[in-house]
């Protein structure tokens, strides 16, 4: 018990002893999934939900331990982070399939 313990006020959690490694993950995943994405489409369309759902799950377990376990911030970046990596990826490849069939067509019959 801390010495400043007064009677009638919660004691301050403890700080948490590790990260979970998934949160970390997570992050570096949809960050990886946004610049791929950017260029390519598809490792965003393939990045973004592992990061989405590695975050969604790693929040899940940090609130479940009870402050034993950190990352919280990390888990949320790569949560937000693979929803962002998604949207790009769909948008890129959807923009290079409409290139991609312009360029196959040819021109239009005489």
């Amino acid at each position: 018990m801390s010495p400043y313990y007064r009677a009638g006020y919660p004691q301050p959690p403890a700080p948490a002893t590790h990260n979970d490694g998934a949160a970390v993950v997570s992050a570096i995943l949809g960050s990886f999934g946004v610049v791929l994405g950017l260029v390519l489409g598809i490792p965003g369309l393939v990045l973004g939900p592992i990061a989405y759902f590695l975050g969604k799950g790693a929040i899940g377990r940090i609130e479940g331990s009870k402050g034993t376990l950190g990352g919280r911030s990390a888990a949320a970046a790569g949560w937000v982070i693979g929803v962002i990596a998604t949207a790009v990826g769909a948008i890129v490849t959807l923009t290079w399939f409409v290139i991609w069939l312009v360029a196959v067509s040819g021109p239009p019959p005489t």
